[in-house]
């Protein structure tokens, strides 16, 4: 990434940033240095129901945000997998920096980036030195807001399961598909926008929006702010594994 930023090209950077809070740093302290944009690929954010519910909390409709429930299941033949893939010295981690960071960048960002207080995380291995296949990941921050994950390369059912709830304290909302709620006189009413939909899924949806805005950041149309909260979420991330090594909770 140093290598393209010095050469005078903005780098949109699939996610993670780095494998590590320096490697991060370097990558920022780049984009500075060379006065070129970087821009990490968290497609979920550009998603057209996650904005929708973005609005909905941003307006105050659903009450303070307390809690974050989400979840990916996927089943990934370790065979068809490249073998640095599975090694966590290489890769990094597994399903849960695979299908867990984009879900935990997501809630922390719709949260506005809460200070996390506490983590707890238990994964599981198939083998010795090997990336987790399976994870479940809590994260409890400063002003009460909770973030729950469960993730999976190995789920054996009908097909692939995603799922994204938030709590509010006058309302709830989950996406795929876009539901939202809010309590109005005791009762919860089903006031999720109506609209035409269109033919692409929301995950192509949000790759194609996620270009648009990288090509507004380069052109000068947007002033997005440098990823700093990144730096964030990698510290969530090696909470996240420090307290499955090690059997408890971590404070941060």
């Amino acid at each position: 990434m140093t290598s393209a930023l010095a050469a005078g090209t903005h780098v949109l950077c699939e996610r993670p940033l780095a494998l590590t809070l320096a490697g991060i740093e370097r990558a920022l302290a780049a984009s500075d240095r060379y006065g070129k944009r970087v821009m990490v690929g968290m497609n979920h954010r550009f998603r057209s129901d996650v904005q929708a519910v973005r609005g909905f909390l941003a307006g105050g409709d659903l009450g303070a945000l307390q809690a974050v429930r989400g979840g990916w299941y996927t089943f990934q033949p370790s065979r068809q997998m490249l073998g640095w893939r599975l090694l966590r010295e290489q890769a990094g981690g597994g399903a849960v920096l695979d299908l867990g960071l984009p879900l935990i960048d997501l809630g922390l960002w719709l949260a506005g980036w809460p200070t996390p207080k506490r983590i707890s995380a238990h994964l599981t291995h198939p083998g010795k030195n090997a990336v987790e296949d399976m994870g479940s990941v809590l994260i409890v921050c400063e002003n009460g807001v909770s973030i729950a994950t469960d993730v999976s390369w190995r789920h054996l059912g009908q097909g692939e399961r995603f799922w994204f709830d938030i709590v509010g304290a006058k309302g709830s909302a989950m996406i795929q598909p876009l539901r939202i709620f809010k309590e109005q006189h005791g009762a919860a009413v089903d006031v999720t926008p109506t609209g035409a939909t269109g033919r692409e899924t929301q995950f192509i949806q949000s790759y194609r929006a996620e270009w648009m805005y990288f090509l507004a950041v380069i052109k000068g149309d947007v002033n997005a702010p440098p990823p700093r909260d990144q730096l964030a979420l990698q510290r969530v991330l090696d909470a996240i594994y420090r307290s499955a090594d090690e059997g408890r909770d971590v404070l941060l």
